[in-house]
């Protein structure tokens, strides 16, 4: 797709979802990683020029809110008010995530959506009334299947994921044809490669459909915490069939069709991959069976891992994002867990690291170099970036390592998802830059006041300036705050104009910071870090 650095009109939104997170409790570093990921996608491919629109949003409905609730003493909804207002929402601003729309599941706009999904699919036959017993985990709110379960110690079972012991649940329930979408879900898996990753995620699913699909559940008649059943309201919904469709509701399903076809089907579902089967098996089953598209691809990312546990309230491991950006700043914290673990896989968390990549890479590397580079203008130049009229064989390979960062990082970024591989080509550049000035050595050069020695100092501080204005629109979907401390730094406002209107895909293009441009050395972008507090 062009890079036009304007929004294209008329054609399709590059839509992008995270999960919508349960209200049981605040959010922990799993729920911001996804989020943030989904972040950086997006400004991404709104800095393509590209029309997008980020989801995000909560999920208030089930057992497991129901009970929480009435372990503190309110209403659901009164609960899922509370979290929403007070926690979630407030981090994500926090945290600098430019999300289009936040759908909360008790909002009309879904509920009765929601409503008629599930009346559609009742009319055309694809839902019947029918009995199910079996182990239920109300943390997943899913009937288990006996490979999902694990033995304690005195042989009771428990679920896999939350470590606790499953209820054994009798109900009279409504149930999807699922058993009969297997055959059509393998069909299209195999004509789709790219729809499930990564690939492991993908063989998972696969095998598991094979195996043979059971039909599913869409309704629960024990409680009432949920959407009614529109035909028969001593049921409600079951909560991943009301969750599912947000993805839908909250972008005009059967209330603004215009909306609908320019967003539906989602490009990307970002997801944990504990939730994968119901993404990529009930959800694509679901729109199959109501004649609408499935969506372009299900990424689950892995587990952030605390002590070698998953981290999560139940374990006991769920960090506060505040906790980290109240000493390494949002910015930082925004790029640590999408540059230390590959997108896709589990991935371990320690402060220690975390310090460590910071001071190296943000604060000595690249912060570094800004501050050196405005230094030296403000020494030599009076401010003022001079003209490039020395260029020979350094400048090129500078040309050449930026062309190949850019390319580099919009593909992994962009196409592939691949944070990690992204983020690090553009600091391989900044690692480039950094060795091209040491072996320039400007400030040696600046003692030869000879005109072609002024010539040769005015082109290494502008291949250095140069370089940092690309690296600044390349960093901006990442770090957004210090690439604009950075835009600012080198008088880029005022002659190229707003930092997030630069596309990312032409900042290759050499020459784009004009010579007298003001070029001041702002705060340092990524402070020395103070030791922690111990307790």
């Amino acid at each position: 797709m062009a890079a036009t650095g304007t929004e294209k009109q008329g054609s399709k939104a590059f839509y992008v979802t995270t999960p919508i997170y349960y209200v049981n409790d605040a959010p922990h570093l799993g729920h911001a990683y996804t989020t943030v990921a989904g972040d950086v996608l997006t400004r991404w491919h709104r800095q393509r020029g590209e029309k997008v629109w980020y989801l995000t949003g909560t999920d208030e409905h089930g057992q497991k809110i129901m009970r929480t609730a009435e372990a503190n003493g309110v209403t659901p909804q009164e609960w899922c008010d509370k979290l929403v207002e007070e926690a979630w929402k407030p981090l994500w601003e926090h945290l600098n995530i430019a999300n289009d729309d936040f759908i909360r599941t008790t909002q009309k706009r879904h509920t009765d959506r929601v409503q008629e999904f599930v009346q559609d699919l009742y009319d055309k036959d694809e839902i019947y009334k029918g009995g199910y017993e079996g182990p239920y985990c109300v943390g997943c709110e899913e009937y288990k299947l006996p490979g999902d379960l694990i033995e304690a110690e005195d042989g009771t079972k428990l679920c896999a994921v939350h470590k606790k012991p499953v209820e054994i649940l009798k109900e009279e329930n409504y149930f999807f044809k699922l058993s009969e979408y297997g055959p059509k879900l393998l069909e299209f898996y195999e004509a789709n490669p790219g729809f499930i990753q990564p690939e492991s995620a993908r063989n998972e699913v696969v095998n598991f459909v094979k195996q043979g699909l059971e039909d599913l559940s869409i309704s629960r008649s024990t409680f009432d915490w949920g959407v009614p059943v529109p035909w028969d309201d001593k049921h409600v919904i079951y909560v991943w069939i009301d969750a599912l469709l947000n993805y839908a509701t909250a972008v005009g399903y059967n209330e603004n069709p215009a909306k609908f076809d320019e967003t539906f089907p989602a490009n990307v579902h970002l997801i944990g991959k504990d939730i994968l089967r119901f993404h990529a098996v009930i959800w694509p089953a679901m729109l199959m069976a109501q004649g609408l598209p499935v969506p372009g691809r299900v990424a689950a990312n892995g587990w952030l891992m605390v002590g070698g546990e998953k981290m999560s309230k139940s374990n006991l491991t769920g960090i506060k994002p505040q906790d980290l950006t109240s000493h390494f700043g949002v910015d930082a914290y925004r790029w640590y867990f999408l540059r230390a673990i590959a997108f896709g896989q589990d991935g371990s968390f320690s402060w220690e690291d975390f310090s460590a990549r910071y001071t190296s890479e943000l604060a000595n590397d690249y912060g570094n170099l800004a501050s050196r580079v405005a230094a030296m203008v403000g020494k030599y130049f009076g401010g003022a970036l001079p003209a490039s009229t020395a260029d020979g064989d350094a400048e090129k390979a500078i040309h050449e390592g930026l062309a190949k960062a850019v390319a580099a990082a919009d593909a992994k970024i962009g196409e592939e998802l691949d944070f990690q591989g992204g983020i690090l080509a553009i600091f391989d550049f900044v690692k480039q830059v950094n060795g091209y000035i040491t072996e320039q050595e400007p400030w040696k050069v600046a003692k030869d006041e000879s005109e072609e020695g002024r010539a040769r100092l005015a082109t290494i501080l502008y291949t250095a300036a140069e370089s940092l204005r690309a690296v600044a629109v390349l960093l901006n979907p990442i770090m957004p705050e210090t690439s604009q401390a950075l835009w600012d730094s080198l008088g880029a406002e005022a002659s190229l104009g707003a930092l997030a209107a630069q596309p990312v895909q032409s900042s290759a293009t050499w020459g784009q910071l004009p010579a007298g441009a003001t070029v001041t050395k702002g705060a340092v972008l990524f402070p020395r870090l103070e030791e922690p507090k111990k307790d």
